[in-house]
């Protein structure tokens, strides 16, 4: 029987990154091999196990452009202006919503790890001086960003807000194309974001997944990973309708998958067993076999198991055809954008295949034997590509993948 589900169709991009501000700094950085990870200057890093992050400078933000009365949380202000950039490049800041009314066939669906976390600093401060702030415990609610941007662009259809650790971006992109696909939705905005604030970091450093060295993805040398904050934000919206627009499609959403190991907290299962399902899954939903998959944007954290385990996934899944592919992680040019980090690996997974080239894997270092694939070292490569898939990753065992298509 002939599939009844709407085609997806990625039409917006926008971006905040320790790149920049917007998808083209992102992009142009990636592609000369430009680093955005510096010395935090936000707060003192004294006592973190690292002193460097990927942190988001020369960030202006005015909530006049927005409506609003007075400036939300960090990571809202992210999510806002990336909003507002994918919007604009999907071509809908006048007609997302008519009249701004409240739009039932628009729906939103965000990841966040920490969500207002430099608000919940801020109370925390307050509290312990004894002049608590509701302002502040607002702000730092995981539904306030949710609400603040239905509130914005007037979208009354169908939202959701994730967390599911450093899954939860790619995981959004998944759920936000299945509303298309099914129908409820005519447009969705997906995507992720956070900000690093001290209590964060300091948990991370607790947890030693953060390096006391640098973030060398894949890499013989590699010792841990960097974290860092931003947002990324795709406007999603049925092919059909797209067309109808005559607007710019990117690529295709094809598939997406979902699942937890099971396993350990913050340890990859044996074999990297669980991410081998979920790209499993992955492609199967989009209809594909192993082989004609292109290129994957992987999690690639440059954490000692986690890149070993993710390379034995994808060989375990491809099989010898793991070797004929493109694999890339971007980490170590912006670090590990927590919630923020799918969302933001979705839009270049994206571009990859609208521009048909992959950005290097930045501050690639010693090669390891048991990470022995493309992984893109020298400089960006063009390539031809029809499927790309991207996966990510997350505390908690959480793992997510989304398989996209060149549209003709």
């Amino acid at each position: 029987m002939e599939s009844t589900l709407n085609r997806v169709a990625i039409t917006g991009l926008g971006a905040v990154s320790p790149l920049g501000v917007g998808t083209n700094a992102l992009w142009e950085g990636l592609l000369a091999g430009r680093r955005g990870l510096s010395k935090l200057t936000k707060f003192d890093p004294t006592g973190l196990r690292n002193e460097k992050a990927g942190q988001v400078n020369d960030w202006r933000f005015d909530p006049a452009q927005f409506s609003l009365t007075q400036p939300p949380d960090e990571a809202t202000q992210f999510l806002l202006t990336a909003a507002a950039e994918a919007i604009a490049d999907a071509g809908l800041e006048d007609r997302l919503c008519p009249a701004g009314e409240p739009g039932p066939n628009v729906g939103a669906v965000l990841a966040t790890n920490f969500g207002g976390s430099s608000s919940w600093e801020s109370y925390m401060s307050g509290l312990l001086a004894a002049q608590p702030s509701p302002t502040t415990f607002e702000q730092f609610s995981f539904d306030k960003a949710l609400a603040t941007v239905c509130a914005t662009f007037a979208i009354g259809g169908p939202c959701s807000q994730l967390s599911m650790a450093c899954a939860s971006g790619t995981a959004a992109i998944g759920y936000g194309a299945e509303l298309i696909q099914s129908g409820q939705a005519d447009v969705v905005l997906v995507g992720g974001y956070d900000s690093l604030a001290p209590s964060i970091l300091s948990g991370l450093s607790l947890l030693r997944t953060i390096t006391d060295d640098d973030l060398y993805p894949f890499s013989a040398n590699r010792s841990g990973t960097i974290f860092g904050e931003g947002s990324g934000v795709l406007v999603l919206e049925s092919l059909e309708r797209a067309r109808k627009r005559d607007v710019r499609c990117y690529c295709e959403v094809l598939g997406s998958w979902q699942n937890n190991n099971a396993y350990h907290l913050t340890a990859p299962d044996a074999g990297g067993a669980g991410m081998a399902r979920v790209l499993r899954g992955a492609l199967q939903a989009a209809e594909l076999s192993p082989d004609e998959l292109d290129h994957i944007n992987a999690h690639g954290t440059g954490t000692e198991y986690h890149d070993v385990a993710e390379t034995e996934a994808i060989k375990a899944v491809l099989g010898p055809a793991a070797y004929d592919i493109t694999v890339v992680s971007i980490k170590g040019a912006i670090s590990h954008l927590m919630g923020a980090a799918g969302a933001i690996e979705g839009i270049v997974t994206a571009l990859s295949v609208f521009d048909q080239i992959v950005p290097p894997t930045t501050n690639y270092g010693e090669p390891d034997p048991a990470c022995d694939l493309d992984y893109v070292t020298a400089g960006a490569r063009e390539q031809r590509m029809e499927y790309a898939g991207t996966i990510s990753a997350g505390i908690g065992g959480d793992n997510a993948c989304v398989v996209l298509g060149r549209i003709d």
